[in-house]
């Protein structure tokens, strides 16, 4: 099969995502693999290490370039036409400003396009109607979609019953070595909140739960990093006491040593489609204490290194961060998480589920 996997977005979880695919699709026989890349992309040095045919996109880096970029649509729409006349299927590893402005041309020339779609309603915050647009345009285009989780592939079918899905789990890529794990001082408890700061991920929620659990442990400390305004999530957290708050970017090299200094991480969401910070964390043996909503549950299953707290509610989630300094507890999840880690990070596994999904899809025409 030939596949063009379009990836123009410059970093994070969609980045992190093509590239595993790419890695595991350029290790198959049966698959002459072409990607089109930001040349913005922070990744771009480790996707060029997969020596395949590569298209380099100048897209943009902030705001005013891409303002800037806007007239030089209908060149790059053309040349990823191009690149698509050579391929069987083009896979999007996920959605950018520009796939709505783009995709539709795929589609009126015939071209067999397919999006994996990692959230398939916006979250609470988000611009719906333009969020709802895009997708509309992506959809509208797409041959097949892929989900990334069970919620995206039930709101999918609502969206689309007639279109076909692909359903496909979410592997942990871990871009460099493991490093060994720092041991927490006795009675201590090191939790982590890593992620972009925004209202939906419920940092409110978790602001309360902590307050409650270092009045009972004060062993516990919280250590909150990644992009956003925390005051504005959760008003008060970075003053309380055992609280560290880093509001900065991480690239995806600074993620393991991020991840080797926490006891646990924390994913306290009000919504969620997936997150793909917990395969990551289940990866490094680090367990997971989260809120039962969306996707999450589906990746904590019972025995893989997790907590789900009972309900979406502060108490709830100050119980489930308990059980922690509870004998013996943190151990057993730490085991747990390793061995359910190892099977999140089988990309091999994922891109068979992919092309097989694909096969099927263009098999049927």
């Amino acid at each position: 099969m030939r596949i063009l996997l379009w990836y123009w977005g410059r970093r994070g979880g969609g980045a992190q995502f093509t590239l595993g695919l790419a890695q595991a699709l350029a290790a198959r026989p049966d698959v002459s693999l072409r990607l089109s890349l930001s040349a913005q992309g922070e990744l771009l040095d480790t996707f060029r290490k997969l020596i395949v045919p590569t298209d380099i996109v100048d897209t943009y880096s902030d705001l005013a370039g891409f303002a800037m970029a806007l007239p030089r649509i209908p060149a790059l729409r053309h040349n990823l036409m191009q690149s698509a006349n050579e391929a069987t299927v083009v896979v999007s590893g996920m959605t950018h400003l520009w796939t709505p402005l783009v995709a539709p041309g795929l589609a009126r020339a015939g071209h067999a396009f397919v999006p994996v779609v990692h959230d398939a309603t916006p979250h609470p915050g988000d611009f719906g109607w333009a969020w709802n647009w895009r997708l509309g345009r992506e959809l509208d285009a797409a041959r097949a979609a892929v989900a990334l989780s069970a919620p995206v592939a039930q709101a999918l079918a609502r969206r689309r019953p007639a279109l076909p899905l692909i359903r496909m789990e979410l592997p942990a890529l871990l871009t460099g070595p493991l490093p060994p794990r720092r041991p927490a001082p006795p009675g201590a408890l090191r939790l982590l909140f890593f992620g972009r700061m925004r209202a939906y991920k419920g940092l409110d929620l978790l602001r309360d739960a902590f307050r409650t659990l270092h009045q009972a442990h004060p062993g516990a400390t919280l250590r909150v990093v990644g992009e956003g305004d925390v005051e504005a999530c959760a008003p008060g957290l970075a003053a309380l006491p055992g609280v560290r708050v880093e509001s900065r970017w991480v690239a995806e090299d600074g993620i393991p040593a991020l991840l080797a200094e926490a006891d646990a991480l924390v994913a306290p969401y009000r919504e969620a489609s997936q997150s793909g910070v917990i395969p990551q964390a289940l990866a490094m043996g680090v367990p997971v204490v989260a809120t039962p909503v969306g996707g999450l549950s589906g990746q904590l299953p019972p025995g893989a290194g997790g907590v789900l707290a009972g309900a979406v509610t502060a108490a709830a989630l100050a119980a489930a961060l308990a059980r922690l300094f509870e004998p013996g507890v943190l151990d057993r999840l730490r085991q747990e998480a390793k061995a359910a880690g190892a099977a999140r990070c089988d990309w091999a596994a994922a891109a068979d589920t992919l092309l097989a999904g694909l096969d099927r899809v263009l098999s049927a025409g």
